[in-house]
């Protein structure tokens, strides 16, 4: 057989594996886009007429505005009978937790709304709770928390050892102030001690408003400590000891939820682009075999968050310090 001969054969291989390649390509395409059909038609309630609804808030929480337009979708829904916001997460920025407490109110004005706290619910993700019409948490949740960060980093003194100057101009004193090219100040200080004093106010009343409680007779509340379930329950941070049956159940027989409905899982869209990055990379790693492409791809959506942690801050963790 001649090398011109062998190389004919090996493009009709070449060929037929990339055909076969392609068509298993389309078929998966094709189931993708089924399953997207048929669960964003059980999200909508075209398969079912009456539905309760599950939200999962976990990871970092921020202004996430994907989240805050499906909470929307969620409360304008005829098909929706009742909301579950199933809660595992230390917390993130206190806008973040603002604007999750503003959308679930607006959902509670036309339907029960019910919290479910998993293993951690604490601080922006108790605002999450505090929206809600009954708070159930298992016994040994950590919850609580409650209060206000402001952090940046300071590297005048890194600068200094590298004889590297940071030159500024700028309109006034508290501009800029605090910065992480200068040591803090007074004026510095007391502006930020006042913006985190405020918001603290802003969350303690919130607090007293929606658990109808005098914060400062909780041992340690005001000062941001947390409570396991069971004793959330004994200060009434909380309303039950339980899981989604003791959910369901409050649903049912105090909220006229029907019997039997359906638990649908509401998941946020996000943006395509990064969904056909996030998969290029998946792709990559299995085609080249390199680990760390594959990690990165599942890294993508929710690790990276907790690098975008900007402004003031409701999170606890037990390292925080």
């Amino acid at each position: 057989m001649t090398l011109e001969t062998e190389a004919v054969l090996d493009r009709r291989r070449l060929r037929s594996r990339l055909s076969l390649w392609r068509t298993f390509a389309v078929i998966a395409g094709l189931l993708a886009i089924g399953l997207l059909l048929f669960s964003s038609a059980d999200r909508a309630g075209l398969l079912d007429t009456r539905q309760i609804a599950r939200v999962t808030i976990e990871g970092m929480i921020t202004e996430d505005r994907d989240l805050l337009r499906m909470l929307q979708k969620i409360g304008e829904s005829k098909h929706v009978s009742g909301v579950i916001v199933a809660v595992n997460s230390p917390g993130g920025t206190t806008a973040g937790g603002e604007a999750l407490f503003e959308a679930l109110r607006d959902i509670a004005k036309t339907k029960p709304v019910v919290a479910q706290f998993g293993t951690v619910a604490t601080s922006a993700a108790y605002i999450a709770g505090l929206a809600t019409d009954q708070i159930v948490a298992r016994g040994n949740t950590i919850t609580g928390s409650v209060g206000v960060i402001f952090q940046w980093p300071e590297f005048s003194g890194l600068l200094e050892k590298l004889g590297i100057k940071v030159n500024e101009i700028k309109s006034g004193p508290l501009k800029a102030n605090p910065s992480p090219f200068l040591p803090l100040d007074d004026a510095g200080r007391s502006a930020a001690e006042e913006m985190v004093a405020e918001s603290q106010r802003w969350f303690l009343a919130l607090v007293r408003t929606r658990r109808g409680i005098e914060t400062k007779n909780v041992p340690g509340l005001e000062q941001g400590r947390v409570f396991s379930g069971r004793d959330a329950l004994n200060h009434k941070l909380i309303d039950q000891i339980g899981g989604e049956a003791e959910v369901v159940k409050y649903l049912e027989d105090k909220r006229s939820v029907p019997k039997g409905l359906k638990i649908v899982d509401w998941k946020v869209s996000r943006d395509t682009s990064w969904s056909f990055a996030r998969f290029g990379t998946l792709a990559l790693a299995r085609l080249t075999g390199i680990q760390a492409l594959e990690e990165i791809a599942h890294m993508s959506n929710d690790r990276f968050a907790g690098l975008r942690l900007d402004g003031l801050l409701s999170i606890w963790h037990g390292a925080e310090r």
